[in-house]
Formats: C-alpha cells, structure tokens, sequence
C-alpha cells in the first residue's frame, strides 16, 4: 500500500516561532504501482509574523522509485501562473515518467491556489468578463466590481490577503523540505515560478542545490513597464523570420509596415460578429476589438503555431476576422475556472502592479501604436486600487546573487518571459547557463532529437554545456 494513503501527523520544530506540519492522507494524483508515494498537506501559518494565528494547507505529492534515496537529489516543481494549481495539471504519475530519471520527484502547490485550504478563486471575475460580451457592457467597469465583490467574500472568511506572496510561498518551499527531512533540493520552476525558485535561493539559500527555470519571470523586473516591448520584440522576430523565408512569396510583402499601419489605425474601434456558445444554438452580438484580434497573433507564438503567424497576421488585415475573434470568445466562455485570480492579483498588486511606473506603462502605447491599448495582463493599478495588499518589500525588487548552478531556458519568440530576463539573472548568478531555443515561445522546448539538456545540465551542472543542434544555443 502506498504511503500516501496512511493518514497522521508529523511534525519538525524549527526555531521561528511555529512548528509546520505535514498532514498525511490521500494522494491527488495516481501513483502508479510500485513507486513510493507520501502525499498530503503542508500546514503553516497563513501570516508568518503571526505564527499562533489562522493556518493554511498546502497540498504536495512526494514520489521516488524504491531504489532512490528518501532525502537527497529530490527534484521540485511547482508551476507558474501566478494563480494556476500544480497538482491539478496532473492526472498520474507513472513509473517510467521522465521526472524521475533525475531523482525523487516533489510536486507542491502554491498557497492559494486550486489545491489548497483556502483557496483565492475568483468565480465572479470570469463571470464579468461574459457579462461584458454579451451585454455590450465595458469590462474594465465589470471586472473591479467583481474584484471588489471577490476581495469582500474572501476577507468575510478571515482571508489575509497580503499574506499570498512569493516570499510566503518560498518559505513554504522551505518549511516542506524540513518538514519532510530532506537535503537541499533541485528546484524546477516556469515563467512566475522561476521566480519563485530565485527567491527561494535568495531567502533560503541552504534548501537550493541546483536550478531549472524555463521562461522564468524574474521578480526583480517591472513587467508592466516593458510587456508591450516584450510582445513587439517576439513579433519583430517572427516577422524577420518570415521576410528571410518568403523572398518569393508576394502575399508576405511589406507585411511588417501593412500590420503596424492596420493595427494602429483600429486602435479604439469595435466590430460586430454574432456568436454562439458552444453547445447552444442562441446567437448573440458581440462587440471586439484590436485586444481581441492581437491576442490571436499572441496566443500563435509557440512551436505548434508560429508557422501560421504570418497568415493569420494577413488575415486579419485584410478584414477576415471572424474565425480567429471566435476562437478568442470560445476561450472566455468556456473557462473551466483554473487560475486562482485572487490569488494571482495579491501576487502581482504587492511585487508588480505597486512598484511599476504608470508613466512608462502608458509611455509603451507611444511608441508602439500598433500595440496600443491592449490589455496584457488581467491585473492592473485600477484592479489592485481595489484588491488593498501591502507590498512586498523592496528586497523582492532586487536582482538576486548566487552561486547556485541554475539552467536557464527560454523561447526566442517568448511573448511575456523573453531571453532578456534570463541574460538579467545571469548577471548576478555567475553558475548560471542560458539556452535559448529557436522557433520556441513561453516555455522552451529543452530535449529534441536525442538531446536532453536538463539531464545534461543536472549531470554537471558546473560544467558549461556545448549545444550539439543548431536550434539551441548556450549563453
């Protein structure tokens, strides 16, 4: 029988004024047969400045084959988001998985999230954003009256909202190592989680041996200040790649000045387009706009998709928008409610949103009209004036400096996590490799044709990696 199924406590004392706990019970993934499985909840203070106050659970899944020792070389992976629950994106864990050709394989959730007691969900913000579709209605207007809504439900129930940060979650990281008697660990984090790793190795320095960020959204950066310049630099590339490619092809003439000059020159108008929820036969109108028609072009930069960047772009100047404003509404109205928003807006309006510049947010819509007014993010000044957290401390603003060797990936065409923050972290983290991966968007594909380069990295993580694919190059 698994050990995961066997319920009781156990507990760790350290010296901070609590004692963490770990809650055994039933596994949330299917553990396939014969590997060792401890599964549960990491309990904590949910404010650590008050460690006789409230608690919070925080679930993990803690597996290894039976030959791997119980405490060392443990592989840790929580997912991005912020707002997105780890465990829920898993439906087994099979004995063969790739995770455990590096070790004992630790799954943990983030305070807030899917998973975890309580739980941050916003139900009434994704509700909002349909109303706004299907009545006409601004949704800017909606969504802080859901957020207002949301914040005053969660508050009733004795929720501290400023105590959902990355610098609690690295803690957690912490406290679940020691609470499961484990050495160091090799950390394993994507787009805001690699963030999260790095604080992990700035605040705890002792629990991190080793690092593997794929598209990591370092915590130091003002992403508000910069996001449209990070879309335009992923459009740019994909738009000289096309004019090197199609020398031949007339349709793809001048097609970076022909979508600059459509896109600026719709900024503020809204199409008509009847629409029907999928599975129901009533249509109704539906306002859009240029958001909707460029996060068609965003949502096509990775490796499946940016072959067709090109065609859509066209496409869509010439006025067929129909297919891809569709596909947009078929995304809203059928969420199935994964992010945790009220755990991603305590998340951004205390390290993000409070130390971004609103004149250089605004200063991006200047200089690239073709971008302007675009919504980049579902957190915004306005929507953290009403969800009222206190900021994270200017330490969480500061480039983190370590000797951990991390691995860092990233996708050359990567919208929101591009190459430029990895060349940031590497400035102060001399053991730090980067590669970056051609024709690749958010999170970077790292084994191709018989190369695994996160196996290669973990084999020798001090030994400075030769990519052998002309698709891959180190830094």
């Amino acid at each position: 029988m698994l050990a995961g199924l066997l319920t009781g406590i156990c507990t760790v004392s350290l010296a901070q004024g609590y004692t963490p706990k770990i809650e055994y019970g039933d596994c949330q993934i299917k553990i396939a047969a014969g590997l060792v499985a401890r599964c549960g909840y990491l309990v904590v203070p949910e404010n650590r400045q008050k460690p006789n106050g409230r608690t919070i659970k925080i679930p993990f899944v803690f597996a290894r084959k039976p030959d791997m020792d119980s405490t060392r070389d443990v592989f840790l992976y929580t997912t991005g988001g912020p707002g997105y629950s780890t465990i829920a994106n898993f439906d087994s864990l099979r004995y063969n998985s790739d995770f455990f050709q590096f070790g004992p394989f630790l799954v943990f959730d983030q305070r807030g999230t899917k998973r975890s007691l309580p739980c941050l969900d916003c139900p009434e913000v994704s509700e909002a954003a349909k109303k706004s579709y299907r009545e006409s209605l601004s949704f800017d207007s909606l969504q802080l009256l859901a957020v207002q809504q949301c914040r005053k439900r969660l508050v009733a129930q004795g929720i501290d909202l400023s105590a959902y940060t990355t610098i609690e979650s690295a803690a957690d990281i912490n406290d679940l190592r020691k609470a499961l008697k484990l050495d160091s660990l090799r950390l394993f984090g994507i787009s805001y989680s690699g963030g999260l790793m790095l604080t992990v190795a700035r605040n705890h320095p002792e629990a991190a041996k080793a690092m593997f960020l794929n598209s990591p959204l370092p915590g130091f950066v003002n992403y508000e200040e910069h996001a449209l310049f990070n879309f335009n630099g992923a459009l740019d590339r994909v738009l000289a790649n096309c004019a090197a490619d199609s020398t031949h092809d007339a349709q793809y003439n001048g097609l970076r000045e022909r979508f600059h000059a459509y896109f600026s020159s719709i900024t503020g108008k809204r199409f008509p387009i009847r629409y029907a929820i999928k599975g129901s036969k009533d249509s109704f109108t539906v306002q859009y706009g240029k958001n909707e028609l460029i996060n068609a072009v965003i949502d096509r930069l990775n490796i499946w998709q940016v072959q067709s960047v090109p065609f859509v772009m066209n496409e869509l100047i010439n006025g067929n928008h129909a297919t891809y404003v569709r596909e947009q509404l078929d995304g809203i109205f059928n969420d199935n409610h994964s992010l945790s928003a009220g755990m991603r807006y305590s998340i951004y309006c205390s390290e993000q949103i409070v130390y971004s510049n609103k004149v250089l947010v605004k200063k991006q819509d200047t200089l690239l009209p073709w971008l302007a007014g675009i919504r980049f993010n579902n957190v915004n000044h306005a929507v953290c004036d009403c969800w009222q957290v206190k900021p994270e401390p200017a330490i969480a603003k500061t480039p983190v400096y370590s000797n951990v060797p991390a691995l860092l990936a990233a996708g050359d065409i990567d919208p929101w996590c591009p190459p430029f923050y990895n060349r940031l972290i590497q400035r102060t983290m001399p053991n730090a490799q980067i590669l970056i991966v051609r024709d690749n968007g958010h999170i970077a594909r790292v084994g191709m044709k018989g190369v695994d380069f996160v196996k290669l990295f973990l084999t020798a993580p001090y030994k400075k990696l030769v990519s052998p694919l002309k698709e891959v190059t180190v830094e």
